[in-house]
């Protein structure tokens, strides 16, 4: 699907959508394109963002043939180009925290649960102590 088909696609669902008591209000058509404008953006993830920093990196191509070919601004290139090589200097300088991987995550959930079920059986041990006593 190009752009334009899902411009105007965006379009008309926009005007389907706001027509009836949007017609004719002030600030109506800076809402609408607003709305066009977060319908058609395109989200990159993050491989695709390295994918094609790399590809600027290796000179196969120019930067602005890249863009072009993968339908952003120049300008974004260059900012995701910009964060690319902070993140890098910055990894290498050691001063960042390293993210957890998906194990490290999993252990702590399992332990998170079990931790959890220890307080739960205390606090019923506790509930029941109370209850003998006479509290």
């Amino acid at each position: 699907m190009t752009t334009e088909t899902k411009v105007s696609e965006a379009v008309a669902e926009v005007m389907k959508a706001t027509e009836p008591e949007g017609a004719g209000q002030p600030g109506g058509a800076q809402r609408m394109m607003r709305v066009v404008r977060a319908m058609t953006q395109k989200r990159y993830s993050a491989e695709d963002k390295i994918r094609i920093v790399m590809e600027g990196m290796r000179k196969e191509m120019p930067a602005s043939q890249l863009s072009r070919r993968e339908g952003l601004s120049i300008q974004t290139y260059y900012t995701w180009v910009k964060d690319f090589m902070e993140g890098g200097m910055s990894r290498l300088k050691g001063d960042t925290v390293r993210n957890a991987n998906r194990d490290e995550v999993d252990e702590l959930k399992r332990e998170n649960a079990r931790l959890k079920e220890i307080v739960g059986e205390q606090s019923l041990t506790i509930h029941a102590l109370k209850k003998s006593v006479g509290e």
